[in-house]
């Protein structure tokens, strides 16, 4: 059975709220989006344009500049490879002893 009085206080319990300042609150956080969006969009917009005169105005373009980079690194590799083979004690192979005790 239900206590009347029980369900009749915990329904009180809710504070009492207004709409208007909810709906007021509301737009302006729309409003504030909307601005902050628009601010975003200039510049983002901005950046790009100038990123694109100052790659423009590069004496190498990156494309170039990154195909070098990636022959040199090549190169690097190669010839560390080599030198890391023909090391003289790169061909020295360890032997272990017959009566070396094992751990």
């Amino acid at each position: 059975m239900a206590n009347t009085a029980t369900d009749s206080q915990s329904a009180n319990t809710w504070p009492q709220l207004q709409s208007g300042p909810l709906i007021t609150g509301g737009v302006l956080i729309g409003i504030g989006a909307v601005v902050g969006l628009v601010g975003l969009a200039i510049a983002g917009s901005h950046v790009i344009a100038a990123t694109r005169t100052w790659v423009g105005e590069l004496e190498t373009p990156p494309s170039e500049f990154a195909r070098l980079k990636w022959e040199q690194a090549k190169t690097a590799a190669a010839s560390g490879t080599s030198t890391w083979r023909e090391h003289p004690h790169a061909k020295v192979s360890l032997v272990r002893r017959a009566d070396a005790p094992r751990h």
